[in-house]
């Protein structure tokens, strides 16, 4: 599985994509929203993880190119983010599968965390196209 990971700061792209590539996971990456789309569009993959403060372009109009854009509107999208939101709802109806809250302090549990969250979005995705056909 390919996970596409927009993330403006080295260090939690870093992080997040050890963590994903020792769950079994391979990764594309991409430091701001601009270069997340254009790599959205060329590597279709499976899952996309999406910061929601991002350079060039914002997260939330990254979410929604995506979901606009018939080649990669069916892949999921969680959006990370390491301030306190209270607009999930929003994010929802804006086509986010999830919301993660990031954090730096506990790199361990975030990760452990983030990948039960991209296991999760993937099993349901994968049902909800097997209950398709």
């Amino acid at each position: 599985m390919k996970i596409l990971l927009i993330e403006d700061s080295k260090f939690q792209r870093i992080a997040n994509e050890r963590a994903l590539v020792k769950a079994g996971y391979s990764t594309i990456q991409a430091g701001d929203g601009e270069e997340g789309l254009r790599l959205a569009r060329k590597d279709i993959p499976d899952l996309t993880l999406l910061d929601i403060m991002l350079p060039k372009v914002s997260g939330l109009d990254v979410l929604r190119a995506l979901k606009d854009d018939v080649l990669v509107k069916h892949i999921p999208v969680i959006v990370l983010s390491g301030l306190a939101q209270g607009n999930e709802t929003k994010l929802a109806k804006e086509g986010a599968a999830a919301f993660f809250m990031k954090s730096e302090k506990s790199f361990e549990n975030s990760s452990s965390a983030l990948i039960q969250a991209v296991e999760s979005v993937l099993t349901q995705s994968e049902n909800i196209v097997a209950t398709t056909f």
